[in-house]
């Protein structure tokens, strides 16, 4: 899939013929903060430097574009010596890690087990991180990242159910993870602050410096990164982990869900005791807000559960540290406590399974019997002795009652190895379901009734 970097020499090494998977393309990219463009280097001698691609280098804001593109080329050299060496990965300043990129020709979809008259194919591969996912106008597929520090603008422009380009928007920023759109806008939230690119639709080759929305959020990065949505309220929805484990801080942010108008004011804590969500929607017929929750570690393979909440008003406390799940009371701060003063999930997912992004199916090419219903990806378990998850699960709704829980799509675990792990979900404009892979730097769409 074809990249866009929006770096102006770049193209000009590309129209020279110098493109391809031998191509040494180096990045540097001063922090956004400081509002430095981004440059691109093409160095095609010296191919096995390809993996320095996304490595951050700043350097002075008193240095030309020039200076700075020889400081970068002379660390790299340096760092690619080194490496060499040492017969390993290594990269210079930078704090980003990050798994492998599978081709799409390498990725074993034929693994991926759907009911009967559904199928899988990848929509966009070479998607490094590839997270949570949000749409733009005509089917536009806005991605965050984690690790990379990326967001991405994916296109179909064929028309084809397969994407033909991915724009880079912006890199460099503090995990990326979470994208909205609105109103022409994309928001994306880093850490400790949420940004927005105007009229971005516009300016996929040329984006604009992003405007600061709100910047007071913590900035611990222990389940700092942020999955955000915009809510039928027209309130922008963030949540703040719980920066731990398991622990009680007396900051009120931590461990919830927050809200603020797109402007970044009115911020208030919307749901308290909600360890780290990274995935809400709205049902779509009562506007109650349901969001996911993964349960603590290290009190054994099976418990606690995550857990799928709703929050029909604001002000409910979900019991994080005090309960996890429905009935089980924390070893260190459930002492003093009783669940029953919490608010209960709505239903109890597997353990340590990592639920992830959900979203209401709401649109008509699946069958009749998924209108309405939940479908969350699970991100796998890290250190259960056997490994959970890495699957798509299906909630079934009676009403707003949880019913079912079930597989839709699995087989991205096979046996205790992972090749993908899915991430997000997000209905297309067709009704095709899209699911994100962080691992396989992927993203696949799964439709029904399509012929081969």
């Amino acid at each position: 899939m074809p990249w866009r970097l929006n770096a102006n020499d770049l193209e000009a090494e590309k129209k020279n013929g110098r493109n391809g998977l031998k191509l040494s393309i180096f990045i540097i990219q001063d922090s956004v903060r400081k509002g430095s463009k981004l440059i691109a280097l093409v160095r095609p001698q010296f191919p096995s430097f390809y993996w320095l691609n996304t490595c951050y280098l700043g350097w002075p804001s008193t240095h030309t574009s020039e200076e700075g593109m020889m400081v970068h080329w002379r660390a790299s050299l340096v760092a690619g010596i080194f490496a060499a060496a040492a017969l390993s990965i290594l990269c210079v300043d930078c704090s980003n890690s990050r798994g492998s990129v599978i081709s799409a020709e390498s990725m074993s979809l034929e693994a991926i087990r759907l009911p009967q008259g559904f199928k899988i194919t990848v929509y966009a591969d070479s998607v490094e991180g590839a997270r949570s996912m949000a749409l733009g106008p005509d089917g536009m597929l806005f991605v965050g990242s984690r690790d990379v520090g990326r967001v991405y603008a994916i296109v179909d422009h064929e028309r084809d159910n397969r994407a033909d380009t991915a724009y880079l928007i912006a890199q460099g920023l503090t995990m990326p993870n979470g994208v909205a759109y609105r109103n022409g806008a994309l928001y994306v939230a880093e850490i400790d602050r949420v940004l927005r690119f105007d009229a971005i639709a516009q300016r996929l080759n040329n984006p604009p410096t992003p405007v600061v929305v709100n910047d007071s959020f913590p900035d611990d990065e222990w389940h700092g990164w942020k999955f955000i949505r915009f809510g039928p309220d027209s309130m922008l929805y963030v949540p703040v982990g719980a920066p731990c484990n398991v622990c009680l801080r007396d900051d009120k942010r931590y461990a919830s869900i927050m809200r603020m108008n797109p402007d970044g004011t009115g911020l208030e804590v919307f749901a308290e005791g909600v360890r780290n969500t990274v995935g809400f929607d709205w049902h779509p017929k009562t506007g109650v807000l349901w969001f996911t929750d993964n349960g603590r570690d290290w009190m054994g393979d099976n418990k606690p559960p995550d857990e799928l909440n709703r929050a029909p008003r604001k002000g409910l406390h979900y019991g994080f540290p005090h309960c996890h799940g429905d009935s089980i009371l924390d070893p260190k701060y459930g002492r003093e406590s009783a669940c029953e003063r919490y608010t209960s999930p709505a239903l109890e997912l597997g353990p340590h399974v990592a639920a992830l992004g959900m979203r209401f199916y709401t649109a008509d090419m699946f069958p009749e019997e998924y209108r309405s219903q939940i479908f969350i990806a699970e991100h796998g378990s890290w250190n259960r002795s056997e490994k959970i998850g890495y699957r798509v699960m299906l909630v079934k709704l009676n009403g707003e009652r949880a019913v079912a829980y079930e597989p839709f799509a699995e087989g991205w675990l096979q046996g205790e190895e992972a090749w993908g792990r899915p991430v997000d979900v997000e209905v297309m404009p067709d009704g095709a379901l899209l699911v994100s892979d962080d691992k396989a730097g992927a993203i696949y769409r799964i439709s029904y009734g399509e012929a081969d």
